[in-house]
């Protein structure tokens, strides 16, 4: 008899975990979430209550989603992506419950480090870049730049965010470049690209930068 594989992520006593599925260690799955057979989690994510994973998700390394989720057939998730609360995501851009569209799922990507507010929805068929940050209950229904901030329905730029999270300013200086006020990183604009001038792009965050300094709020300002 051959021996089952050790599991080394927790879940909840009331989560259903359906066979096979692969979810990578210390991930940690709450109360009444469901993960279909076939889904793929990473390692060190968090699974929130009634987080509904189907088998044909792919899921990264530590990625949060909060409570109330549900992601279907069509989904990817890259590393480090927050999915907050009873947000939306679809893979039908057009259903009727009379018409069978499952062999015509779109697909719907959210790069590294993004952010998707509450009940913010995404609609399907979208490219998310990375660490770009929507807005709570803004509508998504186009691909979204690297770092763009998007708010409202439906849902427009707004300016940029930085990795931590912070709404981008012009430098002291103005010499055209714009300043996290967290971690001090600086970014450069380029023909509507935006990237990091002191971390690439592929870097993950030094460990020392990974605890929040301050309350969000007191780097707010107009």
């Amino acid at each position: 008899m051959s021996e089952r594989p050790a599991i080394n992520y927790f879940a909840h006593e009331s989560a259903f975990i359906d066979a096979p599925c692969d979810i990578g260690s210390n991930t940690r799955i709450w109360h009444g979430a469901h993960i279909l057979a076939g889904a793929r989690i990473g390692r060190d994510c968090t699974i929130g209550q009634n987080v509904m994973v189907a088998g044909k998700v792919v899921i990264g390394d530590r990625v949060k989603i909060q409570n109330n989720v549900s992601l279907y057939d069509g989904t990817t998730i890259e590393d480090g992506v927050f999915l907050g609360p009873s947000c939306v995501l679809t893979n039908v851009s057009n259903p009727r419950s009379e018409i069978a569209r499952k062999e015509l799922f779109e697909t719907t990507v959210i790069r590294r480090g993004a952010t998707v507010g509450a009940n913010a929805t995404i609609v399907c068929g979208v490219s998310l870049g990375c660490y770009c940050f929507i807005g709570a209950g803004a509508v998504v229904t186009r691909d979204v730049p690297a770092y763009a901030l998007m708010l409202g329905n439906p849902a427009n730029q707004d300016g940029w965010m930085s990795r931590h999270g912070h709404r981008l300013r012009p430098d002291a200086d103005g010499e055209g470049e714009l300043m996290c006020p967290e971690s001090g990183f600086r970014y450069v604009e380029e023909a509507g690209v935006l990237r990091c001038a002191d971390l690439e792009e592929s870097a993950p965050l030094p460990d020392s930068m990974r605890l929040g300094r301050k309350a969000y709020r007191d780097f707010q300002s107009d």
